[in-house]
């Protein structure tokens, strides 16, 4: 199965590839998201390390009933060959309505075929007030007009 753009990366394939991973996790659909990653694809998300697509799909849903009205935003840092580093943040609220903003930072290694086959995340949450959001579209796909982090001021 193969997943472009494909490595190595430039800047705009890396920027397509960032944002068809965003895409994908704000669909939130768990087994779709886990198939851009390999069979044996190896995390670390904050304290927790997962590997393959079956507990890729646990912790995603996991993840997503706990984080409601997720609306995420990524950005490249940097790219190099069939690595990809991006920025993050992202909006939710838990179940008493508290809202939240978490940011952080992913490094990505790809396969030749484009999969993902290492993800390290580094992730902190800020509590912010229902007043302070700044991610108002619908759920699902971020618009392509919505400004991204850097026009945020994130």
């Amino acid at each position: 199965m193969s997943r472009p753009p494909l490595p190595p990366f430039t800047a705009e394939t890396a920027a397509q590839k960032a944002r068809l991973a965003e895409d994908a996790w704000n669909g939130r659909d768990p087994e779709r998201v886990s198939l851009a990653y390999t069979e044996d694809s190896v995390w670390r998300n904050r304290a927790e390390f997962i590997s393959g697509r079956d507990e890729i799909v646990a912790f995603l849903k996991r993840k997503w009933a706990r984080e409601l009205d997720y609306r995420l935003i990524k950005e490249v840092w940097t790219w190099n060959d069939n690595r990809i580093a991006v920025r993050f943040a992202y909006e939710w609220r838990d179940d008493s309505g508290h809202w939240f903003r978490s940011y952080g930072n992913e490094n990505w290694e790809f396969d030749a075929d484009g999969l993902m086959r290492r993800r390290i995340a580094s992730i902190n949450d800020m509590p912010i007030a229902e007043s302070e959001r700044k991610y108002h579209w619908p759920l699902g796909r971020r618009p392509d007009d919505h400004p991204g982090l850097s026009e945020l001021g994130l």
